[in-house]
């Protein structure tokens, strides 16, 4: 039986969840990959993926890409438990704007001792979902699946919920908000122009048009009629 890997500092805590971010929990993620999602320099990513699979964190060989082993991923699922409740913590108690909250969530979910995670999560009713509409994994690692659709690969004349909403660029959360583009939210997509690539979607009582770049990060699934 394999010794279990020592525990995790910071760096690799946001490596394991970076590499879950990308699918690394059921599939390869490349180096290039990680190095884009953590804004770091491909060097340095290879380097971190080594020692990373020597301490039983990951199945990595040179020269492929790296996958999370049964540890990797029940630690990269325990910091995203602690990130996403930390996120609906700041919103629904504290009162900050869900464009406020990655950034603090980033920084606390390295903080937080186990004791506090559970009496954040026994405070806010053991939630489902973050302020972005990201499910939270149980206490136990279950991490709920669903199938979702960018908001543009929405045909005219579909009704859909919006799930989730990117939680990385402040300034676009804030617009989606002012425009009502926010999880729990149905939408109908009323007209698609190609040849502008501009979407046109009824929101409530408003028509909002937007194009592609200003639907990234917005996924959704259909209304059954």
């Amino acid at each position: 039986m394999s010794a279990m890997p020592a525990a995790p500092t910071q760096a690799v805590q946001d490596y394991l969840k970076a590499i879950h971010r990308l699918g690394g929990a059921t599939s390869v993620v490349f180096p290039a990959d990680i190095a884009a999602g953590l804004g770091v320099k491909a060097p340095s990513v290879t380097g971190m993926l080594k020692r990373l699979g020597e301490a039983g964190w990951i199945e990595y060989t040179s020269g492929s890409g790296a996958k999370l082993t049964g540890a990797g991923t029940r630690e990269a699922l325990r910091v995203i438990r602690r990130h996403r409740l930390i996120e609906l913590f700041l919103t629904k108690v504290l009162g900050l704007d869900w464009s406020e909250v990655d950034v603090e969530a980033e920084a606390l979910e390295h903080a937080i001792s186990p004791r506090l995670e559970e009496a954040i999560a026994h405070h806010l009713g053991e939630p489902l979902e973050d302020p972005h509409g990201h499910p939270i994994p149980s206490a136990t690692g279950e991490l709920l699946h669903r199938d979702l659709q960018r908001l543009d690969e929405f045909l005219p004349g579909q009704t859909f919920a919006v799930r989730e909403a990117q939680d990385d660029n402040p300034e676009r959360l804030r617009r989606w908000a002012e425009l009502g583009l926010i999880p729990g939210r149905v939408i109908t997509m009323t007209h698609f122009e190609p040849l502008d690539g501009l979407y046109e979607l009824t929101v409530g009582d408003t028509v909002v048009r937007l194009g592609r770049e200003g639907l990234a990060g917005l996924r959704g699934e259909l209304v059954q009629s």
